[in-house]
């Protein structure tokens, strides 16, 4: 799992969801032109992860999941959630399963939540616990992992 970082997982979702959308339309319950806000929903969610990434290099630390974390981020939409590029990229799905029209592409955004919860949040908060110790443990106890 670790040759899938969240950003190729974002896209593959994407892609997933496409393929539902013409071979398995689950339920569609939004309709022309309500589905269009998703395409607000789907730009606002870029524009998160992508603010949550510049803070990254403007801090000049290490972006990638699996690698060693080097510099413990607490500003800007860091402040509001510990995970705001994973939150940006799930909201960018919903807004895609808003587009889509369909459950099935909300079923699809569930599971990169789940995977993004259990699998790359669980490790990279091992990993700053055990790289900041206290630092770390403050920060986790005042601002939340999602919202």
């Amino acid at each position: 799992m670790k040759k899938i970082t969240p950003p190729f997982l974002f896209i593959i979702c994407i892609v997933i969801m496409a393929g539902l959308w013409w071979i398995l339309p689950i339920v569609r319950f939004v309709t022309f032109p309500i589905n269009l806000l998703g395409i607000l929903v789907f730009a606002a969610g870029l524009g998160i992860a992508k603010r949550g990434s510049d803070v990254f290099e403007k801090t000049g630390t290490n972006i990638e999941t699996f690698n060693n974390p080097d510099i413990l981020v607490t500003d800007g939409l860091f402040r509001i959630s510990r995970n705001p590029m994973y939150l940006g990229f799930l909201t960018a799905l919903v807004g895609m399963s808003v587009m889509l029209e369909n459950l099935s592409s909300f079923l699809v955004a569930f599971v990169f939540f789940i995977v993004t919860d259990r699998w790359y949040i669980t490790f990279e908060e091992d990993a700053m616990a055990r790289t900041f110790g206290e630092r770390y443990a403050e920060y986790k106890a005042k601002t939340r992992r999602w919202l």
